[in-house]
């Protein structure tokens, strides 16, 4: 149980610390324009990884032949697109999927 404790205090202290760095180093200076470039184009490529991950396993010459997987990636992209709500399209996407590997 210590250990347990031990590793949540941790884990709260290595949180709170990164959480704070940002404001620490740049509260009287302004950031790196480095900082800016990774803000702005970091989050599109970490999105274009997962998609190449989820999709590298898929045996596209056995039935289903992807189609679960490929329908429910573009209803996630078609619901982002159209609700702009990542909560939405994440959650929709993922049910489909899960339906469509029942169904199929």
């Amino acid at each position: 149980m210590s250990y347990f404790l031990l590793a949540v205090l941790v884990m709260t202290a290595v949180t709170y610390f990164t959480r704070a760095v940002p404001f620490l180093f740049f509260a009287k200076r302004q950031p790196p324009s480095l900082l800016g470039f990774l803000q702005k184009y970091m989050p599109p490529v970490v999105m274009a990884i997962l998609v190449f991950a989820s999709y590298k396993d898929i045996d596209y010459g056995a039935a289903p032949f992807g189609i679960p997987a490929l329908v429910a990636g573009a209803t996630t992209a078609v619901l982002h697109f159209w609700k702009r709500n990542v909560l939405l399209s994440i959650v929709g996407g993922t049910a489909l999927y899960m339906a469509l590997i029942r169904i199929l």
